[in-house]
């Protein structure tokens, strides 16, 4: 029961997430992009969904068409008349080589056909990922520019005032919620592969888990400078 992702209750962790957002900072940068990752969350499981079921129309047309190749080039066998006997060497070698590239040509031809599931399935996996990638980023933008730092500013001038527009505790509490998001990204690049045993949709996760988990390093470097801070330093304005 515990082995595998529930797409249900990631799509639901996403949603609570994104009314969590909305409520302490409406109508900010950070609640539409949750807004935005839900939808992605929800598109996610089912396309990962589609992913793990077996195209059995397609691989039905697979089959379908290399009989019918099959077909074609053993009538075509039947009507060619071929001479056993060799004059030399070089008619011989010719003979081989044409063979070969016949072999040659038949088996890419067959193994397209039999990819193709495969190829398609990797090809929407690889897009889904190249979406969630970027929005890992995204979310990255929205929390590189709320820097502790901040709190030692005492430039009062309007333009310093604008940048101090959150409390100490809201900056935390903003700080956490990029990081719960990117962890759930990476949850929902996990669900096209917890069924599909693609190497290079694999590796792209991976890549993914690794791009996240480095963000939500530097954002809890952030949390814990802001909690030695605000230990320092009285609450004011950020």
């Amino acid at each position: 029961m515990y082995r595998k992702l529930d797409a249900d209750q990631i799509v639901g962790t996403v949603r609570r997430l994104r009314e969590r957002v909305a409520e302490r900072f409406p109508d900010s940068g950070l609640s539409r992009v949750s807004l935005e990752l839900e939808q992605v969350a929800s598109t996610a499981a089912a396309r990962a969904s589609w992913i793990a079921q077996r195209n059995y129309w397609l691989r039905g047309c697979v089959i379908f068409f290399i009989l019918a190749f099959g077909a074609v080039l053993f009538f075509m066998a039947r009507q060619v008349r071929v001479s056993v006997q060799v004059n030399n060497i070089a008619e011989l070698l010719q003979g081989v080589d044409a063979g070969l590239n016949m072999l040659i040509l038949l088996g890419g031809a067959i193994f397209f056909l039999i990819s193709l599931e495969q190829r398609i399935k990797r090809r929407r996996a690889l897009k889904a990922v190249h979406e969630l990638r970027s929005l890992a980023h995204v979310v990255d933008m929205h929390q590189i520019t709320k820097d502790p730092e901040l709190l030692l500013n005492r430039d009062h001038s309007a333009a310093a005032q604008r940048k101090r527009s959150m409390s100490c505790g809201d900056l935390g509490r903003y700080l956490g919620l990029c990081s719960e998001m990117l962890t759930l990204i990476s949850k929902v690049a996990a669900l096209h592969v917890q069924d599909y045993d693609d190497p290079v949709v694999l590796s792209a996760v991976d890549q993914i888990e690794d791009l996240t988990t480095s963000l939500c390093n530097k954002i809890w470097q952030k949390i814990m400078i802001l909690e030695q801070m605000t230990g320092h330093i009285s609450p004011q304005p950020l």
